[in-house]
């Protein structure tokens, strides 16, 4: 039954048969359980934010794959963007933002498109404007935070989830992706995947994420969800399963067919169909619950507590430990 902890005069005056740090069996029903309730009526009104990031070299099939996971047209070439655009000569960074709703629940999701990346002849420091985009966004939450007068609920532009597209070439990872995963796995949650897995055989791709996780472990490069962030021993345990499965070897689609009466996402070849959605194709199931079903909420949290907060604490030390800068220039408070 629930449990509350009562004040040490309270349990005291009962023969002091309870001691002030133990709990005391309910004498009937109080409703402390319909907090859950409330708390989701709440998020159901206002709605939520959730901002993702793609980043890969052109031709992995990032929009493919982001609308392929959103079941709708979310990625910045179906917001009119030309398909035959030319690679631009810099890194940019373009983002598109959409409410799609799913059983009353509203969210604003923003896809973070990085055009350009990995594309030049020189890709020396082609990490460097992601970088500054993800700092940029977390000094604006802060800006707002330091603010006197705050605003009730401040605009989330923080990016909480970055997926990295590997290249299937069955070899190695190539010097840019260790650079760009090493340099941002401290700012941001990077989630790697093998990008068009169709392209190899199984035995293939279970050889190239071997080698993909050993290659990241050697060179000590985290990717989301990190180790040290595990809360408990279930935590642990349901995290570990989905380490030994990454990088997701991942296929996407917006195309459908009918295969045994059913209407299916996938990609016709000349020798069949190969179904997005079905986990002996590729692992794109996989992604998605993880992503969506089951980490999504994590995803923002380990954002705010961990990214967010290495970059406040050291914004405000280099500050002097108070007075952070505001846009106008003069002291916005005194934290």
């Amino acid at each position: 039954s629930l449990l509350f902890s009562c004040p040490s005069f309270y349990c005291h005056g009962h023969g002091g048969s309870h001691s002030s740090s133990g709990g005391s069996t309910l004498l009937g029903y109080i409703g402390i359980d319909t907090i859950i309730e409330q708390m989701r009526k709440k998020t159901m009104k206002t709605g939520f934010e959730f901002n993702i990031m793609v980043v890969g070299h052109s031709g992995l099939g990032k929009s493919t794959l982001v609308n392929t996971l959103f079941k709708s047209q979310v990625s910045r070439k179906s917001a009119g963007w030309a398909r035959d655009e030319k690679i631009p000569k810099t890194v940019e960074i373009k983002s598109v933002s959409h409410v799609i709703e799913e059983g009353g629940v509203k969210m604003k999701l923003t896809v973070v498109d990085t055009p350009g990346f990995g594309d030049q002849i020189n890709n020396d420091n082609c990490w460097e404007p992601i970088s500054k985009y993800i700092n940029e966004q977390f000094e604006k939450f802060l800006k707002e935070e330091v603010n006197i007068t705050r605003k009730k609920r401040i605009p989330d532009t923080r990016v909480h989830c970055c997926i990295y597209f590997i290249s299937p070439t069955g070899h190695t990872l190539r010097q840019l992706d260790m650079e760009f995963m090493k340099r941002l796995s401290h700012s941001v949650n990077i989630i790697p995947v093998i990008a068009k897995a169709d392209t190899m055989t199984i035995e293939e791709r279970q050889e190239f994420k071997q080698r993909v996780r050993k290659e990241l472990e050697m060179s000590g490069i985290e990717f989301y969800p990190q180790k040290e962030f595990d809360d408990d021993m279930e935590d642990k345990s349901d995290n570990d399963k989905i380490r030994e499965t990454m990088p997701f070897a991942v296929v996407g689609s917006d195309k459908e067919y009918q295969v045994n009466n059913k209407r299916v996402l996938g990609r016709k070849t000349a020798w069949g169909i190969v179904e997005v959605e079905n986990p002996n194709h590729c692992e794109f199931a996989q992604l998605r619950d993880f992503l969506i079903r089951s980490h999504l909420q994590d995803l923002k949290e380990v954002t705010h507590n961990i990214h967010y907060e290495t970059y406040r604490a050291k914004r405000l030390n280099d500050n002097g430990g108070l007075h952070p800068i505001s846009t106008n220039g003069t002291h916005d408070s005194n934290l």
